[in-house]
């Protein structure tokens, strides 16, 4: 059996687990619109997809991810009455933009820290982009910047979906107890990669996924703000337990779209190799 076919196996068997807890709960509200108009977007790319059709076929990614943040917004709402979309915006500036307008601001510039990263350890690289850089950065800014709040959306919809709603944070008191060394580690983490050789550096990208949350971690809690820290004080476990999975959801469909998109990511890095 092939890694595609397990890839889409697992992908086919999350989005049916999902939309069928959906379907068994009870509505505070009725689903969105906006959330049909993403079903409808999606449907359609991935028709165009496959006709490959452009500009559809290169920018295929970014109108997934953002007709799917539609799909599973919608359905938060739907579920809790509130969501991150639709829920009156907070602002956070003078501008006043909303908290998720700037969740998808920021998330371009943490995901270049990762590409940053990449230049060293080469575990990806892209193949069928647009010739024109002003379509790369186009297609590039679009993409990051749905990547922070489908992670959150996606997190959002497990918890409203009642996931995890009554497991506690045992266990995870050690974190509490050494946040400091937790703040170090993280820094080492995001540091072994840059020092030691290439050809080890390849091998420690997963240290650099790590290291970004040992190390704001602790500093968010420092300072006050909303933290999983904070959910651990109140002995509550179900965020942290949404993010984990939402993680592993997120990834099966960013691989599962990623693969059919003209312009996509590939892995290089020593391990797929050698498979």
């Amino acid at each position: 059996m092939s890694l595609v076919t397990v890839g889409v196996a697992a992908t086919a068997a999350a989005a049916t687990l999902l939309v069928l807890d959906w379907f068994a709960r009870p509505r505070r509200a009725a689903y969105p619109l906006y959330g049909y108009a993403g079903l409808a977007v999606l449907l359609v790319a991935e028709l165009l997809l496959f006709r490959r059709v452009e500009p559809v076929a290169t920018y295929f990614t970014p109108i997934a991810w953002t007709a799917y943040i539609l799909i599973a917004d919608a359905a938060v709402f739907s579920l809790r009455g509130e969501s991150r979309l639709r829920s009156a915006p907070r602002p956070s500036t003078s501008l006043g933009a909303s908290e998720f307008a700037w969740t998808a601001f920021w998330s371009v510039p943490l995901w270049l820290l990762f590409e940053a990263y990449n230049w060293r350890l080469k575990n990806w690289e892209y193949v069928g982009m647009p010739e024109a850089l002003w379509e790369q950065a186009l297609g590039s800014i679009w993409a990051f910047a749905t990547i922070i709040p489908a992670l959150l959306e996606t997190s959002d919809l497990l918890a409203a979906l009642g996931w995890w709603e009554k497991t506690t944070a045992r266990g995870w008191g050690v974190f509490l107890r050494h946040r400091r060394a937790l703040g170090v580690t993280g820094a080492m983490f995001l540091l072994l990669p840059l020092a030691v050789p290439v050809r080890w550096a390849a091998y420690l990208f997963a240290l650099v996924w790590l290291g970004f949350a040992f190390l704001l971690e602790p500093v968010n809690h420092a300072r006050g703000h909303d933290s999983l820290f904070g959910d651990l004080e109140r002995n509550r476990g179900q965020r942290l337990y949404c993010l984990f999975a939402a993680g592993l959801v997120c990834g099966l469909l960013w691989e599962f779209w990623n693969y059919w998109a003209a312009a996509r990511w590939v892995y290089v890095f020593p391990m797929f190799q050698q498979v």
